[in-house]
């Protein structure tokens, strides 16, 4: 599986002292089905610790997944912002979502994204 991140989600990551290995080890909970919640079509929320904290009452991430494709982070949020998305947030992440899991199928559209920076790669070695 690929892990990615949008050019937003990078910024804000590391804004918020969110780690490359953090996300990694989301991800597989994420294919392991450990998660706080499924809005359908792909779009998911995990909680994600942080250097600062652990994973209860910090982080909160969106994300673009389907089992047995790439799995893509899109947005993130601080518990202490806000306890969730709202309506129009969870519509337009789910256009989001929805595009970037068919580009999953496309080799060429994932390199032209890397390419021109709009996605970024999560590198880790596979245990």
């Amino acid at each position: 599986m690929r892990v990615f991140k949008t050019k937003w989600f990078s910024k804000w990551a590391s804004k918020n002292d969110v780690s490359d290995q953090s996300l990694v080890e989301a991800a597989f909970e994420v294919k392991e089905n450990r998660y706080e919640a499924n809005y359908g079509h792909g779009l998911i929320k995990k909680r994600v610790a942080n250097k600062n904290r652990g994973k209860s009452g910090s982080t909160r991430t969106i994300l673009a997944f389907k089992k047995g494709t790439d799995c893509f982070f899109i947005y993130g949020f601080e518990k202490s912002e806000k306890e969730n998305i709202s309506t129009n947030e969870e519509k337009a992440l789910k256009i989001i979502a929805n595009e970037l899991l068919t580009y999953s199928d496309s080799e060429r559209k994932i390199k032209e994204l890397l390419s021109d920076k709009s996605l970024i790669e999560v590198r880790y070695e596979e245990k």
